[in-house]
C-alpha cells in the first residue's frame, strides 16, 4: 500500500455530549491556539477537525456549528508560539477584529490573525439548514515569512481576496491538501510546504505592493504554480505551447523556462505529461466510450494520430487502444 501524508483526525461524535464541548476547546488549544470559545450549542457540539502537518506550515480543516472565539492577553502572557493564523472560511459568515481592525469572514477572502496579539471572531450559518461549518486554517511562524512585520499590521483582520490572482492559487492548494491529503505521500510534504509558504508570501506581497522585493524564488513559485493551472484549464487547445503560456502571462520565454529550473521538469514536459494523464484516464471513462481512441486525444490537445500513439506508449508501456480495451476487461 502507497503510503499518504500523515493525517490527524479528530471527531467528537464518538464521546458523550457532556464531553464534546470541552474536549474541543482542549483541541483547539493544542492544534491551533488557546482561546476561549462560545457557542449555542454546548450542550451537544458535534464537530471534526483534520490536521496535516507540512514541516513548517501546519494545515487544518475544521467543522464546528456556528461559535465565537476570543483570544486575550492573560492567554497571550501563558503562551505566545509566535505565529500568523490564515482562515478561509468555506461555507457561512462572520467577522473577525484585532486590535483597532475589524473585517468579515466569509469564502470570499482569507482572514490574516497575528497570535501574539488579542483577537476576536463570530462564525455562523448561512441559513437554518447549513448545519455545521467548515473552515481551513494554516498556521505559519511569523519569522517564516519574508516580509517586514510592521508591514503586514495593515492585513490584520481584513479581507485577503482569495477569487483572484496569488489568493486564488493559494486557496487551490489550501483546499486540495487539506481536503485530499491522502493524494499526496509523505516525501511531498517539504514541496507543499514550499508552495504554500511562497504562495502566501506572494498573496500578502500583492496586497502590500512588495511583490518587486520578494525573493527570487518565491516569484518562481508563484508564476509556476498559475502556469501549472493555466495549463490544467487549456489542455484542449492544441495551440497551447510554451510560447503562449508565455504569452498569456506576460513573461518572456526565458523567464518562463528558468521559473522551472530546479523542479525536474520543463513547460513542455508538464503539458505534455498533464495531456497524457487526461488521455491516460477518458480512456477508460464509460462516458466518453462512444469516442475513438483519436477523438479522445483530440480532446486532450493531441492533433497528430502517430505522435500521440508513441508518447502514450513511452509514458505507460501500452498503446492508448490496449489500455482502453484492458480497462473494459477489469
Amino acid at each position: 500500500m502507497r503510503a499518504i501524508l500523515p493525517v490527524a483526525s479528530v471527531d467528537t461524535a464518538g464521546l458523550p455530549p457532556a464531553e464534546r464541548f470541552d474536549f474541543w476547546q482542549d483541541l483547539v488549544a493544542r492544534e491551533s491556539v488557546p482561546a476561549r470559545i462560545s457557542s449555542a450549542h454546548t450542550l451537544d457540539f458535534t464537530a471534526s477537525a483534520r490536521v496535516v502537518e507540512l514541516g513548517v506550515v501546519r494545515l487544518a480543516v475544521w467543522q464546528y456549528p456556528s461559535l465565537e472565539l476570543h483570544r486575550t492577553s492573560r492567554m497571550i502572557r501563558s503562551t505566545d508560539p509566535e505565529l500568523y493564523q490564515l482562515a478561509l472560511p468555506l461555507s457561512g459568515h462572520g467577522g473577525v477584529s484585532q486590535g483597532r481592525r475589524a473585517g468579515p469572514l466569509g469564502p470570499s477572502g482569507f482572514a490574516l490573525i497575528d497570535t501574539a496579539r488579542p483577537h476576536g471572531s463570530t462564525h455562523r450559518p448561512d441559513g437554518p439548514g447549513d448545519a455545521l461549518l467548515r473552515t481551513i486554517t494554516a498556521l505559519v511562524p511569523r519569522a517564516a515569512l519574508p516580509l517586514p512585520a510592521h508591514r503586514l499590521d495593515a492585513l490584520l483582520a481584513a479581507e485577503i481576496p482569495a477569487t483572484t490572482g496569488m489568493g486564488l492559487l493559494l486557496a487551490r492548494i489550501l483546499r486540495q491538501v487539506a481536503t485530499h491529503p491522502e493524494q499526496y505521500a509523505p516525501a511531498d510534504a517539504p514541496h507543499l510546504d514550499r508552495a504554500v509558504l511562497d504562495l502566501l508570501t506572494g498573496a500578502l506581497a500583492s496586497r502590500l505592493d512588495l511583490e518587486p522585493a520578494l525573493p527570487a524564488e518565491v516569484r518562481a513559485t508563484g508564476l509556476r504554480t498559475g502556469v501549472e493551472a493555466f495549463v490544467q484549464r487549456h489542455l484542449a487547445d492544441p495551440e497551447l505551447t510554451p510560447a503562449a503560456v508565455a504569452e498569456a502571462y506576460h513573461v518572456s520565454l526565458r523567464s518562463l523556462h528558468r521559473s522551472f529550473e530546479g523542479t525536474g521538469t520543463t513547460i513542455a514536459a508538464l503539458i505534455r505529461t498533464r495531456r497524457l494523464e487526461r488521455c491516460f484516464r477518458d480512456l477508460t471513462d464509460p462516458r466518453l466510450a462512444h469516442l475513438t481512441v483519436h477523438e479522445v486525444a483530440a480532446r486532450c490537445g493531441f492533433r497528430d494520430r502517430a505522435h500521440f500513439s508513441r508518447a502514450f506508449r513511452t509514458a505507460y508501456g501500452l498503446s492508448p487502444r490496449e489500455h482502453r480495451e484492458r480497462a473494459g476487461r477489469d
